[in-house]
């Protein structure tokens, strides 16, 4: 059967005009990471017509991803994320242009990462802290926006970096001589209206970088995500001045305006690290 573009996404019509779904179709997308976020950015991202793709990600499928990950299967169990998510979206969108970039980001491949691209999601893994502090730096100095759609107990934050806004390691005080447990404080706390109690600090492997999360909240940060790429290739007048932040819980039905986190030398920054550091002990161990 011969795939046929209008009609394949016929229906995104009347939220969408024919003229910005083609702007979405001449559109290229990047993706770092394609774990329990990513993957599902990436088919969301696909199912909206999106015409061509970066994909990143260095890790393979295993049985530990299958409550969250959209490419985790049986038979996928091995396969590089990167590749399976490139089968998923030729399945989706047989004209689509993809990339795939098997080892991940880093400083030898941002450029290629980085060319021709129109905005640039972020699902890097939570405490990849390195990694996506050059990614932002890199896709700012290039005048590319960032969106961020992260699972926070059961709801999800949506973040808008755009290369005239405050940069991403401003907006969460992070420097060079900011240590790992510091930048893995600052950037829970500015993901989070507060300490989100709904995680049980016994789930939580600091060591090993690895907590839980739900696949509802993982669909909800897809829906976040999507809606913001489209806003930012097609209608970026409509996005206010400076970072967005936001963040929901469908849970509580509950939607609060996010706020850069505090400094950590600050009367409340301090607290935060204090009730933190009671909390998670590990975090005392993390710094580096």
């Amino acid at each position: 059967m011969s795939f046929n573009y209008k009609e394949a996404f016929g229906r995104n019509i009347g939220l969408l005009s024919e003229s910005e779904q083609e702007q979405v179709r001449s559109s290229r997308v990047a993706l770092a990471g394609l774990g329990g976020v990513g993957g599902a950015h990436l088919e969301t991202l696909a199912r909206m017509g999106i015409g061509a793709f970066h994909l990143a990600d260095p890790d393979h499928y295993e049985l530990a991803n299958i409550n969250r990950q959209l490419g985790a299967q049986q038979s996928s169990f091995g396969r590089s994320k990167a590749a399976v998510q490139r089968d998923v979206l030729e399945a989706i969108n047989p004209e689509a242009d993809v990339q795939v970039f098997d080892e991940g980001v880093h400083p030898d491949n941002m450029e290629a990462f980085l060319k021709d691209v129109d905005v640039v999601v972020d699902g890097i893994e939570f405490f990849c802290f390195e990694a996506r502090a050059q990614m932002h730096a890199a896709a700012r100095e290039a005048g590319i926006p960032v969106v961020i759609a992260g699972p926070i107990g059961y709801g999800a934050c949506l973040f808008i970096f755009r290369p005239n806004d405050i940069s991403f390691e401003q907006y969460f005080r992070w420097d060079q001589a900011t240590s790992r447990t510091d930048r893995m404080l600052t950037f829970a706390a500015g993901l989070s209206p507060g300490l989100v109690n709904d995680v049980d600090p016994a789930s939580v492997d600091l060591k090993n970088g690895k907590g839980p999360a739900l696949a509802s909240a993982c669909m909800l940060c897809a829906g976040f995500a999507g809606t913001a790429v489209i806003q930012l290739l097609v209608r970026p007048q409509t996005i206010a001045k400076g970072p967005q932040a936001v963040y929901f819980d469908p849970l509580r039905l509950r939607k609060k305006r996010l706020r850069r986190p505090p400094p950590l030398r600050s009367w409340r920054g301090r607290l935060l690290k204090k009730i933190a550091l009671h909390r998670y002990p590990e975090l005392r161990e993390s710094a580096c």
